[in-house]
């Protein structure tokens, strides 16, 4: 299957379960793989055909902005779930970074990989 990608996108958000974390927003940073078919758009050289990756980075952007969870965890589900239903896409493994949450480390965080077909609801 066929990969679009997104790499690298930094988002502002309200993440963490310590007090001094939900006083401030700290950066975010996702990778996000989605399976496409791309043989359509290849061959239509249509945008419309296309999975658009900045319209998943807008909607994506909005959501993370407007959240407040404590777990990375939690966060990453709520995205992968949002990609998988609102986009036409099968398969979605998303990396989610916390920069700087760990001395001595350059991020930590969480891979994880969701199919439609067996998305937990």
């Amino acid at each position: 299957m066929d990969k679009v990608f997104i790499e690298g996108l930094e988002i502002e958000a309200l993440i963490g379960i310590y007090d001094w974390e939900r006083r401030i927003r700290q950066a975010l940073v996702f990778d996000i793989e989605m399976s496409f078919d791309n043989r359509i758009p290849a061959a239509s050289d249509a945008i419309e055909d296309t999975l658009n990756y900045k319209a998943v980075s807008k909607r994506v952007i909005e959501f993370v902005s407007g959240s407040g969870y404590g777990l990375v965890e939690t966060l990453a589900e709520k995205v992968a779930a949002i990609i998988l239903d609102e986009f036409a896409v099968s398969h979605v493994r998303l990396k989610l970074s916390k920069p700087g949450a760990v001395r001595g480390a350059r991020a930590v965080g969480v891979i994880i990989e969701r199919s439609a077909a067996t998305l937990a609801r």
